[in-house]
């Protein structure tokens, strides 16, 4: 009997999530009459990006139903709906974590939220350490794919059929198509543009020297705390995805230094202008298909 009411829990929750998340899509488009293409989730350092956005409507999550609010420095908390270079853009000035007790149902809300106001494409950017030791403080890495050890998955629990299927293929998460759109981009900027494995860790300290030595055995270019699952999300919905990290440190034992966020923050803000005319072109692209 206690199993069967905490399935009936369980699978009430999905349903009350979707319905919190549609709540929260009908309360945006009261305030704006746009209809996002494309999605974009700005990473620590990166938020700067949103002053792209054309004729703006901001609303800050405070404001949007069950939209959950950042508690950390440079994740403003702020959803921008307008136009970048003509196309209908829904971008996300800062996100939440969580290393900051926030449930992964939470952490990947607003993922959902872009999907149900039709978003079929998403950028997702982050800030990272660098693992590679060829990589530089300041370089831009297409992620390739990734690997999870933050110990959970967004997806895990009652499948919610409207939101997608219970199980979903992870081959291509990131797409190989999005990924050659921005490679031909960078090279015709002049942009270095590599590609990398992102490995996720749930945070919030800085890996020791030696698990970074274990996830470059692993085969990880890259580490963060966010990302994966606002991945595993947008593809459950069938979203396609490109992702982009920005080297802001290089992460523990590869350099004789202590790691700071203000550093992560700095990398962010000198690399804003090369940045900003990569997404600005890429973006009328990606929503070209």
């Amino acid at each position: 009997m206690e199993e069967n009411r905490s399935k009936l829990g369980t699978a009430a929750f999905m349903t009350s999530l979707y319905t919190k998340a549609t709540a929260a899509a009908d309360c945006i488009r009261s305030l704006t009459p746009l209809a996002p293409r494309l999605g974009i989730i700005l990473g620590s350092g990166l938020g700067n990006f949103a002053a792209q956005v054309e004729d703006p409507t901001a609303i800050p999550y405070a404001e949007i139903p069950h939209f959950p609010q950042s508690t950390v420095e440079g994740h403003s908390g702020k959803l921008i709906l307008g136009h970048i270079a003509g196309v209908p853009v829904a971008v996300m000035q800062g996100r939440v974590h969580a290393y900051e007790g926030y449930p992964l149902s939470e952490v990947t809300f607003p993922t959902r939220v872009l999907g149900l106001l039709g978003c079929k494409s998403l950028i997702v950017t982050n800030a990272a350490g660098g693992i590679n030791t060829t990589y530089r403080q300041g370089s831009l890495i297409a992620i390739a794919d990734h690997i999870n050890l933050t110990g959970s998955n967004a997806a895990a629990g009652p499948n919610e059929a409207r939101f997608g299927p219970r199980f979903f293929d992870m081959t291509t998460a990131y797409s190989p198509r999005l990924r050659s759109m921005a490679q031909a981009e960078a090279a015709k900027q002049n942009i270095p543009l590599t590609e990398g494995i992102y490995l996720a860790v749930l945070g919030p300290s800085y890996e020791t020297p030696a698990e970074i030595r274990a996830f470059r055995t692993l085969g990880a270019d890259l580490v963060g705390m966010s990302t994966v699952h606002e991945v595993i999300v947008a593809r459950h919905m069938g979203i396609e995805v490109l992702g982009l990290s920005l080297v802001t440190n290089m992460a523990a034992g590869v350099l004789d230094e202590a790691i700071n966020h203000e550093e992560v923050m700095e990398t962010g803000r000198r690399v804003e202008r090369r940045f900003t005319s990569l997404l600005t072109a890429l973006i009328p692209r990606i929503a070209s298909r």
